[in-house]
Parts: C-alpha cells; structure tokens; sequence
C-alpha cells in the first residue's frame, strides 16, 4: 500500500520509518475522494481540500496556500527528524503538486516488476486499450487506465493503483504537444509501444501530421532494446513504417499487408454482430470472428493479437478470448421509438474516426441518415477535413443533417458532391435536430450521430432514446 514515507521518498530522496500513514488512492477531483486517498489539488483544485477531507481523504498535495485551520507538513523545506507529522487529515505543501504527482507516479511504477505497455496514436488508442486489457487479463491481472486517464495528469493516478498483484499495466498515452509522451514514458517506463495511426485530431495543437508523427514517435524512441522492448507498429500507416528505424526494440509489423508478420484478409462486416476475417501469422491461418463493428476494426483486433503475442500468450487462447470479449467501440447502438437503429458515436469525432463511422453506415441496411457535427482541433486541416467527410457522407448517406457552425462545411461538400440539397439540412440547436428526427424516423432506418465531445451531441442521443 502506498504510503506517506513513500511520497517524503519520491520528493525528497529520504525515508522516513514513522512516516507510516496509509494512502488508498489518489484523486483529483474532491468529489471522488474516499476514506484514507490523497486528494492531489492541481490549479483550483485547492478550493475543494476541505470537500476531500470531509469525504474522508487523509491528505491533501498542495502548492498554494490554503485556509490557515487545515494543518499543513511542508515538504518544500528538507525533512528531519525533527520534523512533526501533523494527525491526519492535513495537506502536504510541494513546489508543484502536478510535477510532485509525476515524481511520486515514477518511483512507485519502479517498486513493480511489471510489463507495461504503452498506446498512442491518433484514432483507436481507447478501444485498443480495452480490447488488449481484456485478453491479457485472461492470463495475467491487468491494470489499464480508467476512462480517458491518458494524460500527464491521469497516467500518474493510473500508476498509483499499481499493487504487488499486478502483472502487466495497458496504458494509453495521449499527445497534445512535443515531449509530452516522452514524459509520459519517463514515468510509466513502457516495455511494449503500440502505434495506432496517425491523423489530424489535435493539429490545431500539435501541428502538421508530420509534427504529430513525431510526437508519436517518442513512444518508440523510449522503449527498451530487443529483446525486452517491441514496438509494435501499424505496416499500412505511411507515417508509422518509418518509426521501425527510431527504436532499439524489436519492431513486430501489423495490418493488412502480407509483408507484415500478423495480417489479415478476407474481412467482412457483419453488422452490428461483428466481422469476419482471416488472421495470417508465420505461415498460420486463422478463420474467425470478432464482436468488434466495422470493417475499420480489423486494425484493433490485430493490435490485440500482436500484443498478446508479444506477452507470451499463444493463438488460440487469443481467438477464445476475443471471441468472448465484452470491449466494445465507444460506438453504441440503441433504438428509438419509431423502431430506427441509432448509432451513437458522440465521445468525439476526427476525419479518420467519422470516415468509419460512415463506412459502417454504409454495411447496414435501411434508410441512411447521418448526424454530423464539427470536428475541432484540426488546425490546417480544417477546411480538408470537413470536406473529406462531406464527400463521403454523400456517397453513404440519404439524408444529412450537420450540427453547428465548422459542420456547414460538411453539409457544403456534400451538397457539391452531388447529395440533394433537399436531402441536406443544417441546425445550431440541439432541440431542431432532434424535432426533425422524431418527425421523420420510421421503421428501419439508421442514424449515425457523430461529432467533436464539445458539442455534447449526445444530447440527441438521450432525446431520441427516452422515447424508446
């Protein structure tokens, strides 16, 4: 269990034997605080230290000052035994409390003889993240990070629940701006790197693909050489082949290419129920089925085998385990009143993500109707990208309906690629796209709901399913 002494340690190099006090996990927001957990308060976050203590959390890691009644031991001045520990519940003043959380995240990831695996990548990064936790969890106990915990901030708490029963950790490694995954490796210190692919979301931040390609790379950059690191990498991917020459680890190729080691063929899509396909591996093949939605999935399947390959475990325990797996995209399928089936896929959107969503769109049968929103962060892709997602959404779709401002761009291409402008309206408010689709859903037809997570397109989602 984690410790008081071992926060003195990860901040001051000592250790100290009466420093003895129990952390049960670590937390940043107040409101998920629990008996004996260390509320760590990062910019406005030490408003809410009394909200944690009240919940019952022990300690409180600060870096500003806070109400002179809450009892405070100063780490910013060395230790000694001098030192007194106040009774708990007090807070621990550091100089910085998000870089004190990092330092304490490194040194308790070093306390475990673990594999850790590193993900990153564009698009795919959640799904492959839960889809690879799961089938490793079939033989080894497995920590991934929960939710979207992917940051510098939510990496570190991951890493904190680490405990003597953990045998590997699947982390998902997220990407806003250069040196950003390098630190992140510095903490989690990644055995195994998985390459997604790389697109557009977040270039209004990081940059052109090129800028973000490189930013990717420092996963790769960061493993351990052959035969303790593998970089698992994306062969059909133009920005990813190149990363087989920035890595001393073994570079394991995946896609649907015959000159990568694990390739697949003969995919097809069966609906909602999953694909089909043909797995290719030294010479093997492997006929089967995974419940994974669209034929754009074959690529986390075959990050999953490869790395469970990669750990040790061996084909057909991977295929049973897939094939019994619960992951899921964060797509989700739902039927509204009218008895249409709505796809929704409101987390977030990108180019590359809504091209899928579009593509799935197009396997099932009825009457197509897609709900886009914008796309945010793409910097100089911008106006490309939204076109690239009008073009095809005229080629899949019968009726288009896109939501906010970027998404006119959308309804625009669509239009000029040859869709009816009758077929194609646009709206601002959440309540005109939901009246236009309870007005005109019937039996049998699908609707995709997709956009940017800012724009809460889920809302129409929630309104469309209460009348289910």
């Amino acid at each position: 269990m984690l410790k008081l002494a071992d926060l003195i340690q990860s901040e001051q190099g000592f250790r100290p034997d009466r420093a003895s006090l129990g952390i049960s996990e670590a937390v940043v927001d107040s409101r998920q605080a629990i008996s004996a957990s260390m509320f760590v308060a990062i910019e406005s976050g030490h408003t809410y230290v009394k909200a944690a203590f009240d919940r019952g959390a022990h300690l409180a890691l600060i870096q500003d000052k806070i109400d002179d009644d809450i009892r405070v031991l100063d780490l910013t001045v060395p230790f000694t035994q001098a030192t007194i520990i106040p009774e708990p519940p007090f807070a621990v003043r550091v100089a910085n409390s998000t870089a004190s959380l990092q330092k304490l995240a490194a040194y308790w990831r070093q306390k475990f003889n673990i594999r850790v695996l590193g993900i990153t990548g564009s698009v795919g990064k959640s799904t492959t993240k839960e889809l690879v936790a799961e089938v490793l969890s079939q033989r080894y106990r497995t920590l991934k990070n929960i939710g979207n915990y992917n940051n510098e901030v939510g990496l570190p708490l991951t890493l904190l629940r680490l405990g003597s029963g953990y045998e590997c950790a699947v982390l998902e490694m997220g990407f806003f701006v250069p040196g950003e995954i390098k630190q992140l490796c510095d903490i989690a210190l990644p055995q195994v790197g998985i390459l997604t692919n790389i697109g557009t979301v977040h270039a209004e931040r990081a940059g052109s693909q090129a800028d973000i390609a490189r930013g990717k790379s420092e996963l790769v950059q960061a493993l351990p050489a052959d035969p303790e690191g593998t970089a698992i990498l994306n062969i059909d991917d133009p920005w990813i082949v190149p990363m087989a020459s920035q890595t001393q680890a073994k570079v394991f190729f995946y896609g649907l290419d015959p000159k990568a080691e694990l390739w697949a063929d003969e995919i097809v899509s069966q609906g909602l129920k999953g694909i089909h396909f043909t797995l290719h591996y030294h010479g093997q093949t492997y006929s089967m089925q995974a419940p994974v939605i669209g034929r754009h999935s074959i690529h986390t399947v075959l990050r999953t085998v490869a790395a469970s390959l990669v750990e040790g475990m061996q084909m057909p325990e991977i295929i049973h385990a897939l094939q019994q797996a619960s992951s899921q995209l964060r797509l989700v399928a739902v039927h509204t009143r009218q008895g249409a089936l709505l796809l929704d896929d409101t987390y977030n959107a990108s180019p590359e993500s809504t091209l899928a969503a579009l593509n799935l769109l197009n396997d099932l049968p009825g009457r197509k109707i897609a709900v886009l929103g914008g796309m945010y962060e793409l910097g100089m892709y911008e106006k490309s990208g939204h076109e690239m997602i009008g073009i095809r959404a005229a080629e899949v779709a019968d009726q288009l309906i896109t939501f906010g401002e970027h998404a006119r761009m959308i309804s625009s291409s669509a239009i000029q690629a040859g869709l009816s402008s009758s077929a194609v309206t646009s709206f601002d408010q959440v309540d005109e796209v939901v009246d236009v689709l309870q007005s005109t859903l019937k039996q049998g037809d699908v609707v995709l709901v997709k956009g940017s997570h800012g724009l809460r397109m889920d809302r129409i989602v929630q309104a469309l399913e209460v009348e289910a």
